[in-house]
């Protein structure tokens, strides 16, 4: 049972990168999110989706550049990452939930995660 991100790298300021979480021994539930973490500061969530109808949630800094979505079928959620900026620079984790205390109305508390991926490493050179 495991949740495996992918998709991380170096890229330079501009650029594209597309992070990948496939969710393995167990089926992605309706609620799933991307987190990162930077060197020295706290990990920030940075995007959700939550729900049967698949609402998204973003975080103000990465509105209109990343787009989240997942694939029933192949049992994964993606992060499409435009427009990158050397402030994108962290470690991204992915983590999925059951359920959420908030319904479909907002991204889950974090205590209610129940699996996390590995993290992938995100660089942004300017």
């Amino acid at each position: 049972v495991q949740l495996q991100a992918s998709g991380g790298g170096l890229v330079q300021d501009g650029g594209s990168l597309r992070l990948s979480c496939a969710a393995s021994g167990f089926t992605l539930a309706d609620y799933a999110s991307w987190f990162r973490q930077a060197p020295g500061k706290e990990r920030e969530g940075v995007s959700c989706i939550v729900g049967s109808d698949g609402k998204t949630v973003y975080a103000d800094s990465v509105k209109g550049r990343f787009t989240i979505s997942r694939d029933y079928a192949k049992n994964a959620v993606y992060l499409q990452m435009n427009s990158l900026k050397p402030e994108d620079t962290a470690v991204y984790y992915c983590a999925t939930a059951q359920g959420s205390r908030y319904g479909s109305s907002w991204c889950p508390h974090l205590d209610d995660y129940d699996y996390w991926g590995q993290g992938t490493q995100v660089t942004v050179s300017s």
